[in-house]
């Protein structure tokens, strides 16, 4: 079942014309990811998803984005609704600085009118388990989100992210910035996830493609050269600039 479905997707900044004609399926509660390289519209295309391409100065979209069949882009559409439902994990991990560990994950949920403690502290405690940090912070959710390191820092935003009950969370290189410790902590969270979240996730590591997700979509040069099951994708691609980007021959 789809969740989310992407039709003549063009987008732009001023001038530039950064995503040509995007027709795409995303299935429900699967891992698709979007490989390339730089310069090739995957940031572009998942910031279209939730609406925050058009926060950028001078950029625009036009074509559809179905979400759960709706068309994200009509003038009946909240975008901060849409912006909650389809969270997003960015490159490099942004905890709030001047908030602790635990206001970081109690920021949302307190936006949206929550304001009982005890609420509050099941959600917390909740999500930050589902991130697999709960057992590294219980006993200090009062220090600063920016005192832990880049990778629990990560696994805290992502818990932010969870705490307000997405539906569908976009990683935009969620391991660029990490060790391959905390890399693979992340990968395990998200094979984790996919049993309840669309995931849609930015990768420039292949290897990580391969690992994570069940989808592969290659674009180069703002254009959708091949989408299909990642196993497809990596042992048997259709198109020869596949081929070539996989086996190292440009990128």
């Amino acid at each position: 079942m789809e969740k989310v479905k992407v039709e003549g997707l063009n987008a732009y900044f001023s001038n530039i014309h950064a995503l040509k004609g995007i027709n795409i399926s995303i299935k429900e509660k699967k891992v698709t990811a979007i490989i390339g390289p730089s310069g090739c519209g995957k940031s572009t295309f998942i910031r279209c998803i939730n609406r925050l391409h058009e926060v950028v100065p001078h950029a625009k979209v036009s074509g559809r984005i179905l979400f759960d069949g709706k068309d994200i882009y009509s003038s009946a559409i909240d975008p901060i609704e849409i912006r909650r439902r389809i969270g997003m994990v960015f490159q490099r991990p942004n905890p709030f600085p001047v908030l602790s560990i635990y206001d970081n994950v109690a920021a949302g949920l307190k936006l949206n009118g929550m304001k009982r403690k005890d609420d509050l502290d099941e959600i917390v405690e909740k999500t930050l388990k589902m991130a697999a940090l709960w057992d590294e912070v219980k006993n200090k959710l009062n220090a600063s989100g920016v005192s832990l390191s880049g990778g629990q820092q990560q696994r805290l935003c992502i818990a932010r992210t969870l705490a307000v009950k997405p539906e569908v969370i976009l990683f935009d290189e969620p391991c660029s910035a990490l060790d391959p410790i905390s890399t693979a902590k992340i990968e395990e969270l998200i094979f984790q996830l996919k049993e309840n979240y669309t995931i849609i996730i930015v990768t420039h590591n292949m290897q990580q493609a391969a690992r994570v997700s069940d989808y592969t979509s290659f674009f180069l040069l703002g254009e959708l050269v091949e989408f299909g099951k990642t196993q497809d994708i990596f042992t048997a691609p259709k198109d020869k600039r596949t081929e070539a980007y996989i086996t190292g021959r440009f990128g």
